[in-house]
């Protein structure tokens, strides 16, 4: 039986997703024995007529990590696809936009006067910014295009599986190339996780689901056994699916919601945002203001990784002709 091709690419990410794959450890020889890495840039030097030269549909699965920021991860996007049998949505932002899609809280234009001329440590006195083509005296110089918004990976291309987290957890990653090597993936279109909630997964006790006060982490010791909501800190449990092993609990910090929702939640943030309101614990119109006010970046809290992914999509909207030109 000829070995599986599989294909990795990264565009707008951290890298996180990439190191995950190499925290399977000596399980990465059982990769190898099942399948041929046919391109992994980060790895492996490759251009893009080495990729555009594979015949369509040539690999078997392309794991695709990292949002949609710029032309030329839109174009690896869409080349990729037609290369790959099956794409997989690699992690939170290729899933729904993750971190990099905050970014849609503000324009392009916004977000470029603000790193090349409004921080204290940027000197352009000429207020020069990027462009996408530039003659030089030895020629044009080209780089790729800022997009005036941050899509998810399906907001560009057809996605056949989502593989959530940032990054998907080892168990989570083999248990993905175990179902592609065994013919047991789920139906085209699925999350590859359970579908129960962190909080579903939570050994932690709870009891009083009312608060008077909500804490920042890093300026309050929580109890380790009892639930981090009904301390006072903000855990986005309610709303994010399971299966990240429990990490951050385990590690007396609330989940950050980077799994997304779950199937019967359709916006994470306004769900997330719901449930911390039913902990409120007062009628008053002013100790509510303070209780809400303590509540720190509910943007960045709420739909830290699903900007692009929820019915609130900041202040530029993804739907845009640019994610969808040929």
């Amino acid at each position: 039986m000829p070995k599986l091709k599989f294909g990795f690419y990264w565009a707008a990410s951290c890298g996180g997703c990439e190191v995950a794959v190499l925290d399977i450890n000596e399980k990465i020889l059982d990769v190898a024995a099942l399948a041929d890495i046919v391109l992994w840039p980060v790895a492996v030097d490759a251009k893009y007529q080495d990729i555009e030269a594979m015949p369509d549909k040539s690999i078997d699965v392309v794991f695709f990590n990292g949002a949609v920021r710029n032309s030329e991860q839109h174009h690896l996007a869409r080349l990729l696809r037609r290369k790959a049998k099956v794409l997989v949505a690699f992690g939170s932002c290729a899933h729904l936009g993750g971190i990099p899609s905050l970014a849609n809280l503000y324009s392009k234009s916004e977000l470029l006067e603000t790193v090349y001329a409004g921080t204290v440590s940027t000197i352009n006195p000429e207020g020069t910014q990027p462009t996408p083509k530039t003659e030089t005296p030895v020629g044009a110089l080209e780089i790729p295009e800022f997009f005036e918004a941050v899509y998810r990976l399906d907001q560009v291309v057809p996605v056949d599986y989502y593989l959530p987290g940032c990054p998907p957890t080892p168990a989570a990653i083999l248990g993905a190339v175990t179902a592609i090597a065994q013919g047991t993936l789920p139906p085209p279109g699925s999350v590859i996780a359970p579908a129960k909630t962190v909080c579903d997964a939570c050994e932690r006790t709870k009891g009083n689901k009312k608060v008077k006060e909500f804490h920042r982490p890093h300026l309050f010791r929580p109890d380790p056994e009892k639930c981090l909501l009904e301390q006072g800190i903000v855990c986005c449990g309610p709303a994010t699916r399971a299966g990240c092993d429990n990490r951050c609990l385990d590690a007396n910090m609330p989940c950050r919601g980077c799994m997304g929702p779950t199937a019967d939640v359709v916006d994470q943030g306004a769900k997330l945002a719901a449930a911390i309101a039913t902990l409120v614990d007062s009628k008053d119109e002013v100790e509510i203001k303070r209780l809400v006010d303590e509540v720190m970046d509910p943007a960045g809290t709420f739909y830290r990784f699903g900007m692009a992914a929820g019915l609130f999509r900041g202040a530029v909207l993804p739907e845009r002709k640019e994610a969808k030109q040929a």
